[in-house]
């Protein structure tokens, strides 16, 4: 559990973590939420509207067995019940972290290391398909230094 709470404050210090109800639903509208978290003594107006956040999306919806007052702390922000993970790579982290406390998690933590995986994928492709664009090329003129005169 003390794993998963310093995910939270790293993503906080790294700029990944949106905290409260505002900011978190703006991330899922956004779609640049990854994981949508609820402290586990979020009252049932909060409850509501996180499910509405998520509803229609591909967001993963997980109450974490973290009081507002724990999250509160660990995120610096006061009173806080709902906070939305932006970075792929700290929510499977998070989930991973608290899936072998919570088996609620592992399910959750399965699909993020998945999506983790795919991402991670794409950009070693990208990178690879760059590379190659770079040496295929066509070399243009080369500049001498002297300038080309009229005959």
């Amino acid at each position: 559990m003390d794993r998963a709470l310093s995910y939270i404050g790293l993503a906080k210090k790294a700029g990944a973590l949106e905290i409260g109800e505002t900011d978190a639903g703006a991330a899922v509208r956004a779609g640049k939420a990854r994981l949508l978290i609820l402290a586990s003594d979020a009252s049932d107006n909060a409850k509501r509207r996180a499910e509405g956040f998520v509803c229609g999306t591909q967001t993963p919806l997980r109450t974490v067995p973290f009081t507002k007052e724990t999250l509160s702390r660990t995120a610096g922000a006061g009173g806080c019940a709902m906070a939305a993970f932006t970075d792929l790579g700290l929510a499977a982290a998070f989930a991973g972290a608290l899936a072998g406390a919570e088996p609620s998690f592992s399910d959750a933590a399965a699909l993020l290391a998945q999506k983790d995986q795919k991402a991670r994928q794409r950009r070693h492709e990208t990178l690879a398909h760059g590379k190659k664009r770079g040496r295929d090329k066509a070399e243009g003129p080369k500049a001498t230094g002297m300038r080309r005169r009229n005959v």
